[in-house]
Order: structure tokens, then C-alpha cells, then sequence
């Protein structure tokens, strides 16, 4: 029996690009750890569908979290509920996109995956809406708006994009399970749009709001 998806809205405006859509395969992530396998991560991008300029120096090396489109950009509640969880203070690390710099990422994330949860989602908002969990990670150190017990209704701003926890440049990733935790269950979800019925975007995908 297939089960029925989390219809949501879209929790940003402008443009981003779509990164590990469960649309394209499932685990989205590549394991269902930590209720992420319908989860899909969101690349805030400029005009062009960049996230940030193509230096040399981006090739072989880390880059300030300040120099992306996004950095900054503010995140929506995609769904109305409570506040359960809220988790800031996590450091907005350098992005590592290519190269030398990316391979040394990947190695030390073994690391942050044993260290559960929070060195995983960085900065985060999760959401009870109708006795599931929005997660909302990544978020901005600092700009976080909520806090946990609060009602929050769709559209109201939860916090900005950032590049906290295991995120190798800006961005949001968003999930619904029944827990965050290593043994999470995701939950497939969808997201409701103006014209057309509710769709979940491919990756690769650029969409706009």
C-alpha cells in the first residue's frame, strides 16, 4: 500500500535549484538514516541558475558561505503546526563545492554522522503539522525566529538559508518523517503549486516562488 504524501508549500520565493529529489530516486540521500529518504535539498541561485561564480580558486578551494546568491535568503514554514525543536548557534563552515576541497569534506562525514542529529542537520526548525515532522536544516547561524512551542502558520518566516551542519554550500534541506533521529522513518511528501497538481520537482530542476 502506497502512502499517501505530506502535501506542503514551498517554503522560499526566488529561484532554486533542486538537489536530491526523492522524485529521482529513493533514499534521496542516498540512506534512509535520520528520516531522510523522500527528503530533497533546495540551492538558492541567481538569474543565471548559479549558486555562486566559477573562480579557479573555487576549483581547488574553500569559499566563504557569504560569497553564494542565497546566503542569507529567507525560509518559510512550509506547513502549519508547532514548533517542536529548534536547534541555532551552529557556525555557518566555509563551502567546499569541487576538488581537493569537496574530497576532504566527504572524508570527515562519517565524523558528523556519528555525532547524530544536530551535527547533521546544523542549524534547524521541526514543525509537528498533522502528527508529522517538518525539518527545516541548515539554517543561518543566528537567524533562526521561532521557538519551540510556538504556532506557526504556512508562509510565516522561520529563519534564512545558511550553510550549518553537513552542507557542502548554502542551502535548505527539507524533510517530513516521524523523527529526526538516526532510526527516523521519512515520509514521502509533495508540494502543492498555483497551477497543476501538487508535484515534487526532479533534481536538477530549477523552481521559482
Amino acid at each position: 500500500m502506497t502512502e499517501t504524501p505530506f502535501a506542503l508549500e514551498l517554503p522560499f520565493v526566488g529561484r532554486w535549484l533542486v538537489q536530491n529529489s526523492p522524485a529521482s530516486r529513493v533514499p534521496s540521500h542516498g540512506t534512509p538514516q535520520f528520516g531522510t529518504s523522500y527528503a530533497i535539498d533546495f540551492v538558492p541561485v541567481d538569474e543565471t541558475g548559479r549558486s555562486a561564480p566559477r573562480t579557479l580558486a573555487s576549483v581547488v578551494a574553500s569559499e566563504p558561505p557569504t560569497a553564494f546568491a542565497g546566503f542569507g535568503r529567507p525560509i518559510l514554514a512550509p506547513a502549519a503546526g508547532e514548533v517542536v525543536v529548534v536547534h541555532d548557534g551552529e557556525v555557518d563552515h566555509a563551502a567546499h563545492r569541487a576538488g581537493a576541497s569537496s574530497l576532504w569534506y566527504a572524508i570527515t562525514q562519517a565524523s558528523r554522522i556519528r555525532a547524530g542529529a544536530a551535527a547533521v542537520a546544523g542549524n534547524h526548525v521541526v514543525i509537528r503539522s498533522s502528527g508529522a515532522l517538518v525539518l527545516l536544516a541548515h539554517l543561518r547561524s543566528g537567524s533562526v525566529r521561532v521557538e519551540a512551542g510556538q504556532r506557526v502558520r504556512i508562509g510565516e518566516r522561520i529563519g534564512e538559508c545558511g550553510n550549518s551542519g553537513n552542507s557542502t554550500e548554502p542551502h535548505l534541506h527539507l524533510q517530513v518523517s516521524d523523527s529526526i533521529e538516526r532510526d527516523g522513518r521519512g515520509i514521502p511528501l509533495v508540494f502543492r503549486r498555483t497551477v497543476g497538481a501538487p508535484w515534487v520537482p526532479l533534481t536538477g530542476e530549477v523552481v521559482e516562488a
